[in-house]
């Protein structure tokens, strides 16, 4: 397990928004367990990549640890040059590359995560959601997300979506914070 200080940055460069990248985005797969390190390969060799994390607190034998885990388990979005995807497969940490046919719906989709990281909700990965109703916050630090609304045992929740993945990851949300998009 990782000291705090060890953990690669989500973002590389750190500077700015994943939205400011330029080149090609691409999905890496990766080995089992390997996404961190393969964020350190990446920073090593200063190519572009967002790896959302969250915190995970349990409790082990009277103590709590803390750990700092990958949002979607097994996967690194990474954005550059065909040189750089070569670099990237020479690491042996990718199973599989998911090459990105609408790049700027990623894009989008991955801002909405990164913003609601930037501003500290506490994102926990969710069932992806097909059908729902969509919605776009009003109000707060998570104004203009737009997501899937869920009820979960009581609360509110905003199922934010990487359709391409086939995965998601939800934040609680008060419901006067949020308007219906469509009514389908």
């Amino acid at each position: 397990m990782l000291k705090v200080s060890e953990n690669p940055p989500m973002v590389w460069p750190e500077a700015g928004s994943i939205r400011e990248f330029g080149g090609q985005w691409w999905v890496a797969h990766t080995r089992s367990r390997n996404e961190k390190a393969l964020a350190h390969d990446l920073v090593n060799k200063n190519i572009q990549y967002f790896l959302p994390m969250i915190w995970k607190v349990r409790r082990q034998s009277r103590r709590t640890v803390r750990s700092l885990l990958p949002l979607f388990s097994g996967y690194l979005f990474f954005c550059g040059r065909e040189e750089n995807r070569m670099d990237l497969l020479r690491t042996n940490r990718v199973a599989n590359l998911i090459e990105v046919v609408d790049q700027e719906k990623l894009v989008e989709e991955l801002v909405q995560i990164e913003q609601a990281l930037k501003a500290g909700a506490p994102l926990t990965p969710h069932k992806y959601i097909k059908a729902g109703q969509r919605c776009r916050v009003t109000a707060g630090p998570l104004i203009d997300l737009q997501g899937v609304v869920v009820q979960t045992k009581g609360s509110t929740r905003l199922v934010l979506q990487v359709d391409m993945l086939g995965q998601a990851a939800s934040v609680e949300i008060s419901v006067d914070m949020i308007e219906v998009l469509d009514q389908s």
